[in-house]
């Protein structure tokens, strides 16, 4: 079936977009704007998060309660996040109840009530969270990755830090909502069963007075090189590890999402099979893409026994360069079922879809459909994914590991 995506601005400079699937009863929206981790103060670490919870407990003629309980009657599933750049707000429901969700959705960003009693409540919620991933090594590899590969203000955790969560004021969050939720760089989707015009209407009556400049623009982001070790007294060490790739923007991105596809997606997969499978080096192994505006990476985690943490290192290294010796064609074979099957298991989704619409418009102007993407993929052969990871190579490696010892590691740039 040929997708249509309509694509609508309004005068406030607010994007919305939409895609019909009326095979579906259901509808989700998600709403970006900007308002990420990289624009809070350098002393206010875990404000923008504080800030998202805080717009939700209680808004427009809702009490911080009514609103769950709206929520909950209405049958809505709903998320939020923060990421670098953007706070975004996700809802999904039965068509028929779209009209209340929206309102609801709406007035969180436009009448938050922000009351003061609660804020304490936001607080410890967020040292909580921040604290557990002291409990799980796995995740704190990977926040601290991050923090070391891009650097500051992009390589912030959405968690914040202990400092910057006992700092934030209430005028802060009030503050930082009035500074950055703005129409001007936001993007509105939708996709589902739904009427065009009616949505139009619907957005307008809630959103067509948002006003708001644009956002200032922080500049591109830098990878850095290097390594870290932290000290953790264990019979196991994390290692996670970082390589500059090409990003979501890039013309041969997909070639670039092939090949860590190859090593990672799947039980069948080379990390998996060569690292875990065959030399039992490993519990757990993966390998993921990642942009971050013009910035590619891959990220990589690996979790072993301390023994043999530097072998686990060597060997991963070396099976990410084995791509250049070659590519079976099984392995591509399973790379193009799965990417058919994800693409399928999209067309059920409204919330996948909305989601993968406003992240698309955001980091390219403009929507993919899944002919597209299936085009790319089915394009791929073993012979253009090795001359895209020669042209590619593997290069300015940051690691991070958490285990009794450091281990041996040559920054390559």
């Amino acid at each position: 079936m040929q997708q249509q995506v309509y694509q609508h601005t309004l005068p406030n400079g607010l994007t919305i977009l939409g895609e019909p699937m009326p095979w579906l009863e259901s509808v989700a929206f998600t709403l970006m704007f900007p308002g990420g981790t990289a624009r809070e103060p350098h002393d206010r670490i875990g404000l923008a998060g504080m800030t998202l919870e805080m717009t939700q407990r209680g808004s427009g003629r809702w009490s911080s309660r009514e609103v769950v309980e709206e929520l909950d009657f209405l049958g809505v599933d709903r998320s939020s996040s923060v990421s670098s750049f953007y706070t975004s707000i996700s809802m999904s429901a039965m068509a028929r109840v779209l009209d209340t969700t929206f309102e609801v959705a709406a007035a969180m960003v436009r009448e938050p009530h922000f009351p003061e009693d609660e804020l304490e409540e936001v607080r410890q919620s967020a040292l909580l969270e921040l604290s557990s991933i002291e409990d799980d090594p796995a995740q704190k590899c990977f926040v601290e990755l991050k923090r070391s590969r891009f650097a500051e203000p992009f390589g912030r955790s959405s968690l914040g830090s202990v400092s910057g969560i006992e700092a934030v004021s209430h005028e802060d969050c009030v503050a930082f909502h009035q500074a950055h939720a703005k129409p001007q760089g936001a993007v509105l989707s939708i996709a589902g069963r739904f009427d065009w015009q009616d949505f139009l209407k619907l957005v307008d009556r809630y959103l067509g007075s948002w006003s708001g400049g644009p956002a200032t623009d922080l500049g591109d982001v830098e990878p850095r090189i290097g390594s870290i070790h932290i000290p953790h007294d264990s019979q196991q060490t994390h290692i996670a590890l970082a390589y500059d790739s090409v990003a979501y923007q890039h013309p041969e991105y997909y070639r670039g999402r092939g090949i860590v596809g190859i090593l990672s997606d799947g039980m069948s997969s080379r990390l998996f099979t060569e690292v875990r499978e065959k030399r039992g080096l490993v519990y757990a192994i993966s390998a993921s893409s990642h942009s971050l505006k013009n910035c590619g990476s891959v990220l990589c985690y690996a979790g072993t026994t301390s023994g043999r943490a530097q072998e686990t290192l060597d060997v991963t290294m070396e099976t990410i360069r084995s791509i250049s010796q070659g590519i079976e064609s099984g392995e591509l074979s399973r790379l193009k079922s799965r990417t058919r099957t994800s693409l399928v298991m999209e067309q059920e989704s409204s919330a996948s879809r909305s989601s993968q619409l406003a992240y698309d418009w955001i980091t390219l102007g403009r929507t993919t459909t899944r002919q597209e993407v299936l085009s790319e993929i089915e394009q791929l052969t073993s012979e253009n994914l090795i001359e895209h990871f020669q042209k590619h190579p593997p290069k300015r490696w940051t690691l991070v590991t958490i285990g009794p010892e450091p281990l041996e590691f040559q920054d390559e740039v």
